[in-house]
């Protein structure tokens, strides 16, 4: 397969799942806002979905204020912000046609259809028909696009290039999922005034992992919650189960490439780390190595299948 077609199939995972990923956390965080906080707070809150300094630049030079109205349409429908809903599905459609070869009619016809609703929305209608129903549209779309994928397309490289790309943005995704909680997860930051379980209970809907977690934990706690969205292999968005299928994926393609070794390297050290040291020392510089080791990767993975140094 040529390595053109293989990177537009990696980036064209990786864009669906994006674009939900941020439906999630937009959906989580106005939740979150509706809990009684303090003015501070409630900027706060919104800032957190802005986890590097060109993030925030970018955004402070079109909205003076990290507010409600101002971050959802930063991230649902800026045609300038490149990680927007609206230029995550541009882009994914833009793959989709550039490697329609290696994909089905179906696949093509969901991303299209999914496309000409989206162009069709502007803020107007998101007030009028309401926030939630707009998040919950990319995520049945998102949900949607997989199941035709893994119904419809035959298994071999294309379908592997594709799911590379949706494990390792699910890795980093859950990664910047934890990072706007990462304050909160040590046992001293708990309340007992009914708080955490509604703030803990939006938090784990925003990935998918509320019933889940309630089945394997039952009650509600800072630490369960860590380690079930960082070490459980059960969690298909945990930390390491993404790191995994990155790795087994990457030994399918080439098994000696340099990139199966960095993953695999990677898995280890999740595998190996001390949940509770690293709450006590310092929740937010793994995930920011995390996230480092989740970049590096990618590059490996462009350079040995794409050819792009």
């Amino acid at each position: 397969m040529l390595s053109r077609t293989a990177d537009n199939l990696y980036w064209l995972g990786r864009y669906v799942e994006r674009a939900e990923n941020n439906a999630r956390l937009i959906d989580g965080t106005y939740h979150m806002s509706l809990l009684p906080i303090t003015p501070d707070e409630h900027a706060e809150l919104w800032r957190k979905l802005f986890q590097s300094a060109e993030e925030i630049e970018a955004f402070v030079e079109k909205h003076p204020e990290f507010t409600n109205d101002a971050v959802t349409r930063y991230l649902t429908l800026d045609p300038d912000n490149r990680s927007s809903i609206f230029c995550c599905l541009e882009a994914a459609r833009d793959n989709t046609r550039a490697a329609r070869a290696e994909l089905t009619t179906e696949i093509s016809q969901c991303i299209n259809q999914t496309w000409i609703d989206i162009r069709a929305i502007d803020m107007d209608r998101i007030h009028e028909r309401g926030l939630q129903d707009f998040l919950d549209l990319i995520k049945e779309r998102a949900h949607l696009f997989q199941g035709v994928v893994y119904s419809t397309m035959r298994r071999g490289e294309p379908f592997l290039f594709w799911e590379l790309g949706t494990a390792l943005e699910r890795a980093e995704n859950t990664s910047r999922l934890i990072m706007t909680r990462a304050d909160s997860f040590h046992r001293a930051h708990r309340r007992d005034d009914g708080f955490d379980f509604y703030r803990w209970g939006t938090f784990l809907r925003s990935a998918n992992a509320y019933s889940a977690y309630r089945q394997i934990y039952g009650d509600i706690d800072s630490v369960c919650v860590a380690e079930m969205l960082i070490t459980n292999t059960n969690i298909p968005r945990s930390l390491l189960a993404c790191i995994e299928d990155t790795t087994d994926i990457l030994k399918t393609l080439r098994r000696e490439a340099p990139c199966a070794e960095m993953s695999e390297r990677l898995a280890a050290e999740i595998r190996a780390m001390r949940l509770d040291q690293v709450l006590r020392s310092g929740l937010e510089s793994f995930l920011n190595d995390f996230r480092k080791q989740v970049h590096a990767l990618s590059d490996q993975i462009r350079a040995d299948f794409m050819m792009v140094r």
